[in-house]
């Protein structure tokens, strides 16, 4: 039996990158899938790879829009019959000095990276709560549990969205509903494309198995929260598919 056989996942960021690879493989386990990101045409391509036997809708949205978030989970819940599991990989990256960085890069980089899963969780929660659970699935890094050079905004956003995992888990427990943190290390994605090729040179060096990881390595870890048994007292942590760079 496909492990999500019933379900309903929307995954936010689903337009490329862990995001795409999350569907995908959701989809491959049947649940229904409702793909979300900014990029209506990379949401199209994600929908292709798709191929699972449960329903799959799109939805264009801005997570830093409260309101467009709202009206696409409301929308997505409707669409499905409902909502069981949010994944939000949404997420930007742009590489400054602290000393260089702009309060507008600051700003951008928190909006997205932050706040836009604050906006997706909150929004979300009174679906799960209505289908009597769920689970959120939040995508942080391995930057926000150690720090990382030239990314001070990457680096805040990210242990925000670790602490917020943490005080969501707490409040919404009495409803059934699990949160937890997913903390990659670096991933060969299009995110990282913005980086120089001194800091990947760098930071391959520090990784214990040398290299960095593809979101299809990253994707299972989502399908194991996701998934009962496999994630039924996962709740307010934070899983490492990280090369071994963060060892707690």
């Amino acid at each position: 039996m496909a492990q999500l056989e019933g379900k309903v996942a929307v995954v936010v960021g689903a337009a490329s990158g862990i995001g795409a690879a999350i569907a995908a493989l959701f989809s491959s386990e049947g649940a229904q899938v409702a793909l979300a990101d900014r990029s209506a045409a990379g949401v199209e391509a994600t929908r292709a790879r798709c191929i699972g036997p449960a329903k799959v809708s799109s939805h264009v949205v801005d997570v830093t829009d409260a309101a467009a978030v709202e009206a696409a989970l409301a929308a997505a819940a409707e669409e499905h019959g409902g909502i069981d599991i949010l994944v939000n990989s949404a997420g930007i990256l742009e590489e400054v000095p602290v000393l260089e960085m702009t309060p507008e890069a600051w700003d951008r980089t928190i909006g997205v990276d932050l706040t836009g899963v604050f906006h997706t969780a909150r929004y979300v929660a009174p679906h799960m709560i209505e289908r009597g659970g769920g689970r959120i699935i939040n995508v942080a890094s391995q930057l926000g549990i150690k720090g990382g050079t030239g990314l001070a905004h990457y680096v805040a956003a990210k242990a925000g969205v670790i602490g917020l995992d943490k005080a969501l888990a707490l409040e919404l427990a009495p409803h059934n509903i699990l949160v937890n943190s997913i903390a990659p290390g670096p991933i060969e994605t299009p995110l990282i494309d913005g980086l120089s090729e001194d800091w990947k040179r760098d930071k391959r060096a520090e990784l214990p198995i040398g290299r960095f990881g593809t979101a299809e390595e990253v994707a299972p870890t989502a399908l194991l929260l996701a998934a009962s048994p496999s994630g039924d007292l996962y709740t307010g942590q934070t899983l490492g598919p990280n090369s071994g760079d963060v060892m707690p």
